[in-house]
């Protein structure tokens, strides 16, 4: 049977989903337990989960079992729970080693959209790009800001990372230079995955919001800073973006967090009123990152200023249409104090400041070769649900 320890983050609490493959090569949907893949492509073939359609197996992502909706996806689950519990030995013909297998993008993702939703982290970057008595622009604090990523630039945990190339402009300079980012840095972010449909023209209400959340991931958004900096003024990021966003293989269901729910920062000057929630919002998600083997952040979720159910209920305000597999990013995360930083921009002061490793040596931003590691997981009154990792080694730039 499975094998679970007492601090695995893929407890009988959680059961995420995710994409694998082992040595048939066919990608097939598998519930994480313990050190073990739970093989649902195959269980529902056999017909334990006579609920489910076979044909929504096979695509290679969770897009079209997720269509099912929550009462057949919690369904699995809850009776996924009911089996281990019983200690049912016919779900042995259905464990894979997690070692043993390749695990893959989980969603088809169609649209990414990236929030800049941490009070601390825009008041900290605010003030090394402008007025530091006028951090934040006049706007933050009245929506939740974003901007649509790239899609097609998301990456599975454990994908290279090359380094990106594009115009850097130092303010010594006249005129910009082409080469690669001389600051590459990590973003620490969770990213949440679209479940429910709404029809264009139509909005979410923010007290709804939480049927349209699927599950969550980790998410680590790279960035090219002098890039960036050099570009984002009129529209936003670019170029210094759109190389690459890591996450996570395992989807956390929604449910699973309910838990872990807490009361969000108090939200002042008041929000619209299409912005309002009661209740707990934020999640208590214990967040941090490793360059190397070195601990350079222990953030949490639960600082956000702005949470998921604002994001979708201004996302979708006007009219737009989200779609079943769409990603939102929640924009960097960081705490009130040093050691809950979410960048290296962040940490370092913008490069003014050398950041110490466990081997002796010293970064402002990235280097070649560097591994960057994300890990986070939410604990309470026994029960621990975790988020496993989402890491990625930085390669040298492509030669032209």
């Amino acid at each position: 049977m499975f094998k679970i320890e007492a601090n695995s983050d893929f407890s009988i609490h959680n059961l995420p989903y995710g994409i694998f493959s082992d040595k048939t090569e066919d990608k097939r949907i598998g519930i994480a337990i313990g050190d073990s893949v739970f093989d649902l492509t195959t269980a529902v073939k056999d017909g334990i989960f006579d609920q489910v359609p076979y044909e929504c197996m096979l695509t290679g992502t969770l897009n079209e079992f997720i269509k099912l909706g929550k009462s057949i996806t919690n369904g699995v689950r809850t009776k996924l729970q009911s089996l281990i519990a019983s200690e049912d030995s016919s779900l042995n013909k259905y464990i894979v080693k997690q070692e043993a297998v390749t695990m893959h993008l989980p969603v088809q993702v169609g649209d990414y959209t990236d929030f800049y939703s941490s009070e601390e982290h825009a008041t900290n970057v605010g003030k090394l790009y402008r007025d530091p008595e006028n951090a934040l622009m006049p706007n933050w604090k009245h929506i939740p800001v974003g901007y649509h990523g790239r899609s097609s630039s998301i990456v599975v945990d454990g994908t290279n990372i090359v380094r990106p190339q594009g115009q850097i402009k130092p303010s010594k300079l006249d005129s910009p230079f082409f080469g690669p980012t001389e600051a590459l840095d990590f973003e620490l972010e969770t990213g949440f995955i679209i479940g429910k449909e709404n029809k264009q023209g139509s909005s979410i209400p923010v007290e709804e919001a939480e049927e349209y959340i699927f599950g969550m991931v980790l998410l680590n958004d790279w960035s090219a800073r002098d890039i960036q900096k050099w570009e984002y003024v009129p529209l936003g990021p670019f170029l210094g973006k759109n190389f690459a966003t890591s996450i996570s293989p395992w989807v956390i269901p929604y449910e699973a967090l309910k838990p872990f729910l807490v009361k969000g920062p108090e939200q002042n000057p008041p929000v619209l009123d299409y912005l309002k929630v009661v209740g707990n919002k934020n999640i208590d998600l214990k967040l941090q990152v490793k360059i190397n083997n070195t601990i350079v952040s222990n953030s949490n979720f639960k600082y956000m200023y702005w949470n998921m159910n604002q994001q979708i209920a201004h996302h979708s305000v006007n009219g737009c249409n989200l779609r079943i597999g769409d990603l939102m990013g929640s924009g960097t995360i960081s705490g009130k104090d040093e050691s809950a930083l979410g960048s290296l921009l962040e940490i370092s002061r913008g490069g003014k400041k050398k950041v110490a490793l466990n081997d002796g040596s010293y970064r402002t931003f990235l280097e070649d070769g560097d591994t960057v590691t994300l890990t986070g997981y939410c604990e309470k009154d026994g029960k621990r649900v975790g988020f496993g990792k989402v890491s990625g080694q930085i390669l040298p730039a492509k030669k032209n």
